[in-house]
C-alpha cells in the first residue's frame, strides 16, 4: 500500500471504527445477565441477589448495596454519606441501567470495593442483576 493510499484510507477506517465504539458497550440488562451467568458458570438466584444487596458487609462503615441506593431499588434515594440524588436502580424504574457494559463494570469494580472490601464475582453480579429484574411496576 503506498502513502497515498493510507492516507485516503485511514480517515474511513478511523470513521468505520468510531462507529463501533458505542455499540461495543451498549447492552440490555438480560445480556448483562446471560454474560455474568455464563461467567459464573451457574444460574443466577434472585434470593440471593436480594440477600447480597442487603447484607452488611462490616466494612469500614458497615455499609451493604441498599445503603446508598435504598432498600427498595425501585425509588429514587438521596445517599447519605455522598448527599447525592440516586435515580431508581431496578431497571423496570429506571430505562437508563444496566445498559452501558463499560459503566456496569466500572460501578461494580468501585462499589463492590468500597462495600464487600473486595470485587464481585460474576455469579454476585449475575445474582444481584437478577433480583433486580425481577421487580416490576
Amino acid at each position: 500500500m503506498n502513502l497515498s493510499t493510507l492516507i485516503r484510507c485511514r480517515p474511513l477506517a478511523l470513521l468505520a471504527l468510531a462507529s463501533l465504539l458505542p455499540a461495543a458497550h451498549a447492552a440490555t440488562p438480560a445480556e448483562l445477565l446471560a454474560a455474568y451467568t455464563a461467567q459464573a458458570g451457574a444460574a443466577a438466584s434472585p434470593e440471593r441477589g436480594e440477600k447480597f444487596f442487603n447484607t452488611n458487609f462490616g466494612k469500614d462503615l458497615g455499609l451493604s448495596c441498599a445503603s446508598c441506593h435504598g432498600a427498595v431499588p425501585t425509588k429514587g434515594f438521596k445517599d447519605a454519606i455522598s448527599d447525592k440524588q440516586l435515580e431508581p436502580l431496578a431497571p423496570a424504574f429506571n430505562n437508563k441501567r444496566f445498559t452501558d457494559r463499560a459503566k456496569v463494570e466500572g460501578w461494580y469494580r468501585n462499589n463492590c470495593m468500597d462495600v464487600v472490601g473486595r470485587e464481585c464475582s460474576a455469579g454476585e453480579k449475575a445474582d444481584v442483576l437478577r433480583w433486580l429484574l425481577t421487580l416490576k411496576p
